[in-house]
C-alpha cells in the first residue's frame, strides 16, 4: 500500500536551464518500503494556498539488486519545469538541501525485470528519466542484454542527463547503442534531424536494429511521440505485448471511451489496505473522489489518467473511464481500472485497491 513519508533533500542538481535532479536521503527504517523496480516513480506532495498538490516524478537511478540489504539509501528523480506548474516551479526555484518533502513510496508498472535479450526505447524530453533507470539497471545486472536508445530533444542544451547517458556508452560500448534526434538544432541532414514523427521512425528504427526481434520496447514522453512510436512498431510487426508505454504530457487527447448514461443513485464498495466500506457516488464525481471523501489514504498522484497510482481491480459492476494513458490493454482486459477516471454505469460497483 502506497504511503507518504517525509524525506530530507540531500542534493539539488541543475541539469538544464529548466530541469533539476532531486536526491532524497532514505532513513534505514524506511528503506524496505522505498525499494523500487527500475522505471518506477515517486509522488511528491505539498500544500499551496490550502490545497494539496501532488506530482509524479520518475526515479532515474539504477534500482537496488534484490539481494542488496539496506537499500536504497537515496532516491533521485528528475523534474522538468512545466509552464505554470505549481510543483515543478517550486522544485526548480525553491527546494534546497536540508528541506523535507512528503514522498510517496514507489509505484508504477513501466518497469523491466532484467533478463538476457535485446531491448530498445524511444523517449522524448523528460521521458529519459525512467528509461535511464531501466537501461542502467539492465546493463549492470545482465551481461547477456543489449539496449538501443533513441531519444528526442529540442537542443543539446535542453537534454536531461546528458552526461549520464554518455557514461553508458563509455561503460558498455558493445551493448549500448544511442541515437539522439534534435528537433531545433542544426545537424547533418538525415534521420537524426527534425521532429521524430511516424514517418521518420518508420525509416530510422529498421536501420538501427531488427525491430520485430526486440524483446521489449519502452516508449516514454509526450503523448504524440509515444502514439507515433507505437503505431510505427505495430506497422513493423511488433507484438503489442512487447510494447510498454508511459505518457508524460497529455494535452487535448481523445477519451478512452464514449460517454455512457450514469445511474442517478450509485454506490461504490471499496477494499483498501484490508478495510472495506460502501459509499454513495455523487453526481459527476469520479470513483476516486468518492473514496477520498471517506478515505483520505486512497492512493493517487496525477488524477489525469497518466500515472496509474490509483489503479484498482473492478470486482463487480461496470464503469466508464474518461481516458486511460497508464494501463496496458492486458490490465484493462483483466479487470483493472483507473479510479480517477472511472464513473459508474451500474447501480453498484465494487473496487479492490489491494490486488
Amino acid at each position: 500500500m502506497a504511503r507518504f513519508h517525509p524525506l530530507r533533500v540531500a542534493a539539488v542538481e541543475q541539469l538544464t536551464d529548466d530541469s533539476v535532479a532531486l536526491t532524497f536521503d532514505v532513513p534505514e527504517p524506511l528503506r524496505e518500503e522505498y525499494r523500487y523496480a527500475p522505471g518506477q516513480h515517486l509522488a511528491l506532495r505539498r500544500v499551496v494556498d490550502g490545497v494539496e498538490v501532488r506530482r509524479t516524478y520518475s526515479i532515474c537511478s539504477p534500482a537496488p539488486a534484490p539481494e542488496a540489504a539496506g537499500e536504497p539509501r537515496t532516491l533521485r528523480v528528475g523534474v522538468r519545469v512545466v509552464d505554470g506548474g505549481a510543483f515543478s516551479t517550486y522544485a526548480h526555484k525553491e527546494i534546497a538541501v536540508g528541506d523535507e518533502l512528503e514522498v510517496m513510496t514507489p509505484a508504477g508498472r513501466f518497469t523491466l525485470d532484467p533478463a538476457p535479450g535485446r531491448y530498445a526505447a524511444v523517449v522524448g524530453g523528460s521521458g529519459i528519466t525512467p528509461v535511464l533507470s531501466i537501461v542502467t539497471t539492465l546493463l549492470e545486472r545482465e551481461p547477456g542484454a543489449t539496449f538501443c536508445l533513441v531519444r528526442s530533444d529540442r537542443t543539446t542544451a535542453s537534454t536531461m542527463f546528458l552526461e549520464e547517458v554518455a557514461d553508458l556508452k563509455d561503460r558498455w560500448p558493445d551493448r549500448f547503442q544511442l541515437v539522439t534526434v534534435l528537433s531545433r538544432e542544426e545537424q547533418q541532414a538525415g534521420l537524426t534531424s527534425g521532429r521524430l514523427d511516424q514517418e521518420r521512425l518508420a525509416r530510422l528504427l529498421p536501420a538501427l536494429l531488427p525491430v520485430a526481434e526486440v524483446d521489449g520496447w519502452f516508449l516514454c514522453g509526450p503523448y504524440g511521440l509515444v502514439q507515433s512510436a507505437e503505431r510505427t512498431l505495430r506497422s513493423l510487426g511488433v507484438d503489442r505485448r512487447r510494447i510498454h508505454e508511459e505518457i508524460f504530457h497529455v494535452d487535448a487527447a481523445p477519451t478512452a471511451s464514449a460517454p455512457l448514461p450514469t445511474p442517478q443513485h450509485s454506490t461504490v464498495t471499496v477494499t483498501l489496505d484490508g478495510r472495506s466500506g460502501t459509499w454513495p457516488v455523487q453526481a459527476g464525481e469520479s470513483l476516486l473522489d468518492t473514496v477520498l471523501r471517506n478515505r483520505a489514504d486512497a492512493p493517487f498522484a496525477c488524477k489525469g489518467g497518466v500515472c496509474g497510482t490509483c489503479r484498482a481491480f473492478k470486482v463487480s459492476g461496470e464503469v466508464r473511464m474518461d481516458r486511460n494513458f497508464a494501463l496496458e490493454p492486458e490490465e484493462t482486459e483483466a479487470g483493472y481500472v483507473l479510479a480517477c477516471q472511472s464513473h459508474p454505469t451500474t447501480d453498484k460497483v465494487e473496487l479492490d485497491f489491494d490486488r
